[in-house]
């Protein structure tokens, strides 16, 4: 009976340690910048070419 504790233990402690890191590396994912937003909404056809180069040229010239 003792012998399943030294099992149990180890086994619990790894579970902890994945769901925490995967916790964990939900929050700090890359947030994309503006421009990429931009370039995404373009490529899947959400705003006109129009729109795009007039928000582009915006963005631009904050930075």
């Amino acid at each position: 009976m003792m012998m399943w504790w030294w099992i149990l233990i180890p086994v619990v402690l790894v579970l902890g340690v994945f769901l925490y890191n995967g916790r964990n590396k939900q929050n700090t994912l890359k947030r994309d910048n503006p421009i990429d937003i931009l370039d995404n909404r373009f490529a899947k056809g959400e705003i006109s070419k129009e729109d795009y180069k007039e928000q582009k040229r915006t963005l631009s010239s904050k930075n």
